[in-house]
């Protein structure tokens, strides 16, 4: 069997906090907010080894998209695609009717999502009071939003 159809996307548990944080720091992504609880995000799995992961912080009808994660490993066979739909439809579930996220080193891939780079300022306050956006993010790094549609 093909790691493809191995990976599975779940709703992270408090139990993967560990291997998350782990997946993060590899990637020398920000870890020191995570929140205690992960019951807003989702893990990618191969087996039960966490390869992948993704968070929403949610501020009104606005979610911040965070933590984004692929293990090296299984990179370019589409689970950041399958954990970004996960969170995006989970984020709509929700009555979020936006999301916003912060990055220094995938807005195109972003882009391709249908993600648009926005102004620092365009952001909501609530987003900017958020710690990702406060003090854990360079300012140097780029604002992207995306509109959900209402059916």
């Amino acid at each position: 069997m093909d790691t493809i159809s191995q990976i599975k996307i779940a709703k992270a548990g408090n139990e993967q906090r560990q291997a998350i944080i782990t997946l993060l720091q590899s990637e020398k992504l920000p870890v020191e907010d995570l929140p205690a609880s992960m019951e807003n995000f989702f893990v990618a799995l191969n087996a039960d080894k966490v390869i992948g992961a993704i968070g929403l912080e949610q501020y009104d009808n606005c979610g911040l998209l965070r933590s984004m994660v692929v293990d090296k490993e299984y990179r370019n066979k589409n689970t950041a695609s399958q954990l970004l739909q996960e969170l995006e439809t989970y984020a709509i579930a929700l009555s979020i009717d936006c999301m916003y996220l912060l990055t220094e080193t995938a807005p195109g891939y972003f882009g391709k999502k249908g993600y648009q780079k926005i102004a620092r300022e365009e952001a909501p306050r609530a987003i900017h009071a958020s710690s990702e956006f406060s003090h854990v993010c360079p300012v140097s790094a780029i604002v992207m939003k995306k509109e959900f549609i209402a059916v």
